[in-house]
């Protein structure tokens, strides 16, 4: 009986050593203009955010990179020194002579990176996929998407199903998360749900921040991971119209 118990302990043992839980957030930031405040922009206030959420990944949607609008500066870049992360930003458009994307934070290292252009049957804004590989202390790799999809139905139905046909490409884990523009039970969340798997105890609005009423910012991760939720919940604050989504995630 000694010897089982010990086998057991060890077993438990060595199936801990290899789950590595990470800490998710998405958020779309309004270009880091509060709501009611024209023409301010407050990264500080988006940078405090993560920064107290204790996020290790970060997927950031509707981000400036030198637009006259928000004072030229290189958001992407500026956020990424105030949080201390490495980075990658996704252009979705060029802006009045700058780009206007997503941003993906990682405290974790990025060993790879890619972009894709996501459909767009009807005329609309062009918007993207980026997806960054990271390492994690345990030495596994995984993979982290953020996007933005398009307010017209038939251009977020094609785009939802370009993602699922992107995400079936990975073995690894991968967490897809984003302002998808669309609620619980809509066809274009049927279709991602096919391959990911979104958090349907702890979910609640996002939008607006103030006494929000729908759903639509998102941290979903594919079926095929071996993973748990350890926590889902919105954060409270002011600095954008939308509330950033965070995320505790057990992958073994």
């Amino acid at each position: 009986m000694r010897s089982i118990l010990l086998t057991i302990t060890l077993l438990l043992s060595f199936t801990a050593s290899f789950a590595q839980r990470v800490q998710i957030m998405s958020y779309n930031i309004h270009h880091g203009n509060p709501p009611g405040k024209d023409g301010v922009i407050d990264l500080e206030q988006i940078a405090k955010v993560i920064n107290d959420s204790g996020a290790e990944l970060v997927g950031l949607q509707e981000v400036d990179v030198r637009v006259p609008r928000s004072q030229g500066i290189d958001q992407a870049l500026e956020l990424a020194e105030l949080t201390g992360m490495y980075y990658f930003f996704s252009k979705g458009i060029d802006l009045d002579g700058g780009e206007y994307g997503t941003l993906i934070l990682s405290k974790y290292k990025i060993i790879g990176n890619r972009r894709y252009e996501l459909p767009m049957p009807v005329p609309s804004e062009q918007r993207s996929l980026a997806i960054v590989d990271v390492l994690l202390p345990s030495g596994q790799v995984l993979s982290f998407a953020n996007t933005h999809l398009d307010l017209k139905a038939e251009n977020k139905l094609a785009q939802a199903a370009h993602i699922t046909e992107v995400g079936d490409w990975y073995d690894r884990p991968l967490i897809l998360v984003g302002d998808f523009n669309t609620e619980p039970g809509s066809e274009p969340m049927n279709v991602l749900e096919t391959y990911f798997s979104r958090n349907t105890t702890a979910n609640a609005a996002t939008h607006p921040n103030q006494n929000p009423t729908t759903e639509i910012d998102y941290i979903m991760v594919g079926k095929h991971g071996n993973f748990s939720w350890k926590s889902y919940k919105t954060i409270a604050t002011d600095a954008s119209d939308h509330l950033p989504v965070c995320a505790e995630v057990e992958f073994k």
